[in-house]
């Protein structure tokens, strides 16, 4: 008897230790002296040469010191779409880049993180396909560092399918309209013609289109010096910059935006409140840009 009671001591131990493990939004990669361009086409061919697809970068905050690459893979953004409540956010992964005092920081999103916040309950259900993209993206930049050391702060995860900052502050499903159209194709020429015309003081990183499921996700730059990746991302912390570029999702005939109080908070869970008051504004701010973006064609500036 006591063996058996010994034996179910140890396994209640161990799901309580998976229970209440807790996750970082990233992965820092590396740490390295060659500069951010020159570590950038390292990424690139690392990422082509494991099968990742590369979306599209920039430089946020129009800054030389900051760079994003966005990335996918077929396994995974065929996998996060089959979750209707806007699954597809999930699709794309981000490698940021930051140079400082002569040193560049290669950090990438967690995936497990992030695909445990937006695809929530459906997160078991395609674990196994979730941890192989993971494994493999592990591989692919382990040729250019391997450091591999969790940041940004914590959060438990069984938590991140119902995460939110603070009470009363909004969930994952708690999203903002931007846009209402038609059709989901007036919708996708409306967002494409906007961008192209840098709506909002805006810029297109990259656009991921599923035209059977009439789902489709933009990564948009928030360039307005005042308002937008300039203003906030030096107050709430750069080294989150794989972050960026913030989604516009359009499913079949509606465009929608995370809460900005709910996606920064996921990206940037140990900020504090304090902090976060010194923002205020932005998420504001945020959904102005989006939704100048999402204005209907002819309906005015």
């Amino acid at each position: 008897m006591k063996n058996h009671i010994f034996a179910f001591l140890l396994i209640l131990g161990g799901i309580l230790t998976l229970t209440s493990q807790e996750l970082a939004p990233y992965i820092k990669v590396v740490e390295t002296q060659e500069t951010i361009e020159t570590v950038s086409e390292r990424i690139l061919n690392a990422l082509n040469q494991e099968g990742f697809e590369v979306l599209g970068t920039y430089h946020p905050a129009n800054k030389g010191s900051l760079k994003v690459i966005a990335f996918t893979r077929k396994d995974l953004k065929n996998t996060v779409v089959k979750v209707a409540d806007r699954g597809a956010l999930g699709a794309v992964m981000k490698v940021g880049l930051v140079a400082k005092e002569g040193k560049v920081t290669v950090s990438c999103t967690n995936p497990d993180y992030l695909l445990r916040a937006y695809l929530r309950e459906a997160y078991g259900t395609y674990k196994s396909t979730l941890e192989a993209f993971t494994a493999d993206l592990n591989t692919a930049l382990s040729s250019i560092g391997a450091d591999f050391k969790p940041f940004g702060g914590t959060v438990e995860a069984d938590k991140l399918k119902d995460y939110h900052y603070k009470i009363m502050m909004p969930y994952f499903t708690d999203p903002v309209t931007l846009g209402e159209y038609t059709s989901f194709e007036e919708g996708l020429r409306t967002i494409e013609s906007n961008l192209k015309a840098k709506k909002g003081n805006t810029l297109k990183v990259y656009q991921l289109v599923y035209p059977d499921r009439k789902i489709a996700v933009f990564g948009v730059g928030l360039m307005d010096k005042e308002d937008g990746e300039a203003h906030f991302l030096p107050i709430i912390g750069e080294e989150h910059v794989a972050a960026m570029p913030y989604e516009i999702i359009l499913q079949n005939n509606t465009a929608t935006m995370l809460h900005g109080k709910y996606r920064i908070a996921l990206h940037w869970p140990d900020l504090t409140m304090g902090t976060f008051m010194k923002i205020m504004s932005t998420p504001g701010d945020i959904e102005d840009a989006l939704e100048a973006v999402c204005m209907p064609l002819g309906s005015g500036s």
